[in-house]
């Protein structure tokens, strides 16, 4: 699958990925991955903002109901799975498009499990530095003699693979191809358009999160988390333990009153978009979209229009 392109599409809870990812599928010819922790989970469904069993049926989602609810996955076996599913998309000549809001998983999947070292801010910078006086394919041909190997998977102008090379062979005196070797990843000739979706107004989101709890649980949450309990699943489970079945849980063992439940799930959840968030704004090559434009579908899809002609 050389030279092929991914996209990522990352956001924080309630930002509207899913819908967005929807509407760009048929124009774009995607092929959907879900990122997200819960929905790999079978029954977790209004808690997690699963998509409706029609719309799964017409809009595919990989790694969506892969898994019971007592069962353990990791982010392991989410880059094991997903390049997987990366493979199989692109054979089809489909754009691989990665969706959703574990932001541990996309960096997982691009800069592996904890084997490749920290960014260094001075060493970013220097790089940074030399490219603003030099050019990227001026380091690009640094790369080469450093690192033929992954020079020739990377584009001359990918700013960010080529400064993630450099800045793993400034760190470790180690090639990225070596360190490739010991675990499987996307490939490196790959480019990645990373869609960052969010809201430019804070409260915004903070409203929509509201919302969504309130349509959770007007939507048969509880009764679906009490079914889960009564099939066997454990509520100290990695899967119960997510944002919000952890207190539903904590309500159905009377631990706490319906009100107090309900303001916990938002807070949390808020909680979690602000890490999510953080996440996003710490990852370098995001292009952000503000999820209140309600022309959000024809916005991105005239900057996916231009990034696949630049490409072609």
């Amino acid at each position: 699958m050389g030279g092929s392109t991914i996209i990522f599409l990352a956001g924080p809870t309630a930002a509207g990925k899913t819908d967005l990812a929807i509407s760009l599928v048929d124009e774009f010819s995607l092929g959907l991955i879900s990122v997200d922790a819960s929905q790999v989970y079978r029954g977790l469904n209004i808690g997690t903002a699963k998509p409706a069993p029609p719309v799964l049926k017409k809009y595919p989602h990989a790694l969506i109901d892969i898994r019971d609810p007592g069962e353990v996955f990791s982010a392991g076996a989410f880059c094991k799975e997903s390049v997987q599913e990366v493979h199989r998309i692109a054979a089809k000549r489909q754009i691989p498009t990665l969706v959703g809001g574990t932001m541990f998983y996309f960096a997982a999947l691009t800069d592996g499990l904890d084997r490749l070292p920290g960014a260094d801010p001075q060493v970013r910078h220097d790089i940074e530095a030399e490219a603003q006086r030099l050019g990227w394919p001026a380091l690009h041909e640094r790369l080469e003699l450093l690192d033929p190997e992954a020079a020739q998977r990377i584009h001359h102008n990918d700013r960010q693979r080529i400064q993630r090379a450099l800045e793993i062979h400034d760190q470790t005196r180690r090639t990225l191809s070596a360190r490739a070797q010991e675990q499987p990843g996307l490939p490196d000739d790959a480019r990645i358009i990373r869609l960052g979706l969010a809201f430019s107004d804070r409260s915004l989101l903070h409203h929509r999160i509201e919302q969504r709890v309130d349509q959770m649980l007007n939507s048969g949450f509880l009764a679906e988390v009490g079914d889960l309990v009564a099939k066997g699943a454990d509520p100290q489970s990695p899967a119960l333990r997510s944002v919000g079945y952890r207190q539903a849980c904590q309500y159905l063992n009377k631990e706490l009153d319906y009100s107090k439940m309900r303001e916990r799930i938002i807070f949390a959840t808020r909680q979690f978009a602000k890490r999510q968030l953080t996440w996003m704004r710490n990852t370098p090559g995001t292009v952000w979209f503000d999820a209140a434009d309600r022309d959000i579908s024809r916005t991105v899809g005239s900057y996916l229009r231009a990034c696949l002609a630049d490409q072609n």
